[in-house]
């Protein structure tokens, strides 16, 4: 059991690491890759593709920006970061339950 542990503990140290690094983002220019708008798709390709026109209003970012009101940029994409992984964490971790007992 111990041996399984330290694996475990090997991965939310590694997590934790990214979620540390994760305002390097901050440096860095341009948009990340497949966080294109309708805006930075008519700048990149000239147009906008029909369903990213219809759909574009309907999602809304629980985070948008990766930013929270009243936190500094930093703070704010560390939290995104650190609550991204816990809800996917989360996520898997009850949809392995689910299916362990079938």
């Amino acid at each position: 059991m111990s041996e399984n542990r330290g694996s475990w503990m090997g991965l939310w140290i590694g997590l934790g690491v990214l979620a540390l690094l994760s305002p390097i983002g901050l440096i860095a220019s341009g948009s990340a890759w497949g966080e294109w708008g309708a805006d930075e798709f008519n700048q990149l390709l000239g147009y906008v593709p029909e369903g990213l026109k219809r759909f574009a209003e309907t999602w809304n970012a629980p985070l948008p920006d990766y930013t929270i009101p009243g936190m500094g940029d930093v703070p704010g994409y560390i939290v995104a970061a650190v609550s991204g992984m816990a809800i996917i964490a989360l996520v898997t971790w009850f949809m392995g339950r689910i299916l362990a007992r079938k």
